[in-house]
């Protein structure tokens, strides 16, 4: 089983395309109302819907707080790499890279450009 996140933003083609530079990803649907972004070995990373296509309930109203209660959290073996991206684009961070006191892996955090919260986190399996 897997789960696909589906964010829904103002802009698809933009947003790709920043999710594009950030995660070195590709798109594989492209489109202005929806976009599928995969990894490099084909896992999907997020899919990019536009607000108010297509009549979902949770999609509807951009009005409202966007993301609130949601974190995406992306573990990753390119931590230093994605960095490195956003540092080259001139992206502001929310923080640098810092080591986690739980985990004891290193990540950073930052606001993508619809407002959704993003930790990028060393690739690390959950320990129980």
């Amino acid at each position: 089983m897997r789960v696909d996140p589906i964010l829904a933003v103002s802009n698809v083609p933009e947003t790709s395309q920043w999710y594009q530079a950030v995660f070195n990803c590709i798109s594989t649907h492209g489109g202005d109302e929806f976009d599928v972004l995969e990894s490099e070995d084909g896992e999907v990373l997020v899919c990019l819907h536009k607000w108010n296509e297509h009549d979902h309930p949770t999609m509807k109203n951009p009005d409202l707080s966007v993301g609130n209660g949601l974190l995406l959290y992306f573990r990753t073996s390119q931590i230093n790499e994605i960095y490195q991206n956003l540092v080259a684009m001139g992206y502001e961070l929310d923080s640098e890279i810092r080591i986690n006191p739980n985990s004891g892996k290193k990540e950073f955090s930052l606001w993508d450009p619809n407002g959704y919260y993003l930790t990028i986190s060393e690739f690390h399996e959950y320990m129980g």
